[in-house]
């Protein structure tokens, strides 16, 4: 297993010098945002968890390699690269064999980041149930990943592209713990607040750090979902979002688009119809969870050294 993971000189040294590592996602940088504002996103948020005390680990799969850490030019690469492979758990194998540039979605981000050793994972939004899945079963690998991983998510909720409320429930189902930081309410990407109540919120980072140490010091496996809500200042009226929302999904149906190619048309819809506002407000999400994700990191990790 090792021959297939390349830490960089950056999150080595981390390991070496027992710092807190975040481990962040590729997918974000090839599919979900466009050039150079991608590569820009990347560079400013594994700043911000320096800036915070911890050593981001930036995952993709690069000539047969598992990287754990990406230089500044392998970051350029993906923000560039046409063509790169959108990897889930079912490609992951293919793509490391055929040496094909791979960017890591939320569940192989997990994988990867497992395999690290490493516990923390920042990202946008995780995937979930889709709407009209009762009939399509288009559900994300992020949820099934969740349930069997040992590793956190912190994340802005689930995007407002999804069946929110089924969504939770197969979370629910699954045991994996749905933790509000400051919201007693699903977070819903682009906006703060959804109708679903989350059955665990808190206003402590230690406390949070806490539940993840007891959590996997008892063996209960998979991971945990940090829902963490945008700032109010970049927060989406939610009426003016859900409305485009349902607008880029009719279009999608109209156009027979499913799997795993709905969710980037749906947020390139979404970023087209609203004059890319929805852009802005998901780079600041990002941001505000890699901040927030890194002190949950850095409490984790001098609870468990």
């Amino acid at each position: 297993m090792k021959q297939y993971i390349e830490l960089s000189a950056e999150v080595q040294q981390a390991k070496t010098e027992g710092k807190a590592i975040v481990a962040l996602e590729s997918t974000i940088i090839s599919h979900g945002m466009p050039y150079p504002q991608n590569v820009q996103m990347a560079r400013e948020v594994e700043q911000i968890v320096r800036d915070n005390g911890a050593v981001p680990a930036t995952i993709a799969i690069i000539d047969g390699k598992i990287k754990i850490g990406l230089t500044d030019d392998e970051l350029e690469l993906f923000g560039k690269s046409s063509g790169v492979a959108k990897v889930s758990r079912r490609d992951l194998a293919q793509i490391i064999a055929t040496k094909q540039l791979g960017a890591t979605t939320v569940a192989t981000t997990m994988i990867c980041a497992n395999l690290a050793d490493i516990k923390i994972f920042v990202t946008g939004g995780i995937g979930g149930v889709h709407k009209g899945a009762e009939t399509t079963m288009d559900i994300s690998a992020d949820l099934e990943e969740l349930a069997q991983t040992d590793v956190a998510v912190i994340c802005a909720g689930a995007k407002s592209i999804l069946d929110l409320g089924l969504t939770l429930e197969y979370l629910e189902t699954k045991g994996v713990p749905v933790i509000g930081y400051e919201t007693e309410v699903l977070p819903a990407f682009y906006t703060r607040k959804s109708e679903h109540k989350l059955n665990f919120s808190t206003d402590s980072i230690e406390v949070i750090a806490d539940t993840l140490k007891v959590k996997w010091e008892l063996d209960l496996k998979g991971g945990a979902v940090i829902a963490n809500p945008i700032p109010e200042v970049h927060a989406m009226d939610e009426d003016y979002i859900n409305g485009i929302i349902d607008q880029a999904i009719k279009e999608a149906e109209e156009k027979h688009i499913v799997g795993k190619d709905s969710t980037p048309f749906l947020l390139g819809k979404i970023k087209e119809i609203t004059g890319g506002k929805s852009l802005d407000a998901n780079i600041e999400l990002v941001k505000h969870n890699a901040k927030v994700g890194t002190q949950i990191a850095v409490s984790f990790n001098n609870k468990t050294k």
